[in-house]
């Protein structure tokens, strides 16, 4: 156990170490003292430096590096600041260095609240917005948000283009919609139109023809019945001739005639040896 503990303190310093020699130590620009006698005064120090005193004799001795997790960004600091440490949400992006802080993330799902990433919030989807709690509220009546992160912004009240007008209205997603109204824009919805009326003419035409078959074959069957109901109707009755010149017809009219004739003698015959018998009788 011990051994591992004077490993990562090897490791610590090793890594300080290196990275204080990647930088200048010392001041870096500096001018004469007109009162002193050979003495300097420091107006910069190297980057990751910080001032120990500001006029000397040796300008490397004016400014020092920053230790271990410090750092300094302004080269007339006369203390290095403390690094930042990644906690909660969290995570490490990249470490400190005498010339730069900490570099932290945040987890999945989630985002830096600030330039400095100090503290993380939930990323907020479309439709929308952060809130000052840091959290998320869904976009307003009115408003939409298309992006992520970001806040909702309201409808347009016009279309950017004159030949274009608002079609619909929008959502907690999407803005406004504008359709296009110019001349040949309102030709090509005929043209579709009726390309479109084609199938459902197509369509209905096969019901038409069927329903025209169907009323034409109730038609003719009637019609059929009540043919067929006068012709029984007139094969029943009596005949009645019309005059007419053809002679078998005349005949046949003639015999009719005669026959007539006999069954009206031969009534009246019987009708008197009727009459005579019962006169006979009564003498």
């Amino acid at each position: 156990m011990a051994v591992m503990v004077g490993t990562i303190l090897l490791l610590l310093v090793g890594d300080s170490l290196s990275s204080l020699d990647q930088i200048s130590r010392g001041c870096r620009r500096w001018s004469s003292r007109a009162q002193s006698h050979g003495d300097v005064c420091c107006d910069e120090c190297h980057p990751g430096n910080h001032l120990v005193s500001y006029c000397g004799a040796n300008p490397q001795d004016l400014c020092t590096p920053c230790e271990g997790k410090t750092f300094t960004q302004n080269p007339k600091d006369y203390k290095c600041s403390r690094c930042n440490q990644c906690e909660g949400a969290q995570v490490l992006v990249k470490e400190c260095t005498p010339t730069t802080d900490t570099q932290c993330g945040c987890k999945e799902g989630l985002l830096c609240g600030n330039d400095r990433c100090s503290f993380c919030l939930k990323k907020c989807g479309k439709g929308e917005e952060p809130s000052e709690n840091r959290s998320c509220r869904p976009c307003a009546n009115g408003t939409f948000n298309d992006q992520i992160h970001q806040k909702c912004k309201p409808w347009r009240t016009k279309c950017p283009n004159p030949d274009t007008i608002i079609s619909a209205s929008g959502d907690a997603f999407t803005d406004n919609r504008c359709v296009n109204v110019s001349p040949s824009s309102l030709k090509q919805p005929e043209s579709d139109h009726t390309k479109s009326s084609w199938p459902l003419v197509l369509s209905v035409l096969p019901s038409v023809c069927l329903s025209a078959l169907c009323i034409f074959l109730i038609v003719t069957v009637f019609g059929l019945k009540r043919k067929k109901k006068t012709k029984d109707k007139i094969t029943k009755g009596p005949i009645i001739g019309t005059a007419t010149d053809d002679p078998k017809t005349l005949i046949a009219i003639e015999c009719s005639f005669h026959d007539a004739q006999e069954e009206q003698v031969n009534s009246s015959s019987e009708s008197l040896v009727s009459k005579e018998s019962q006169d006979h009788l009564v003498a």
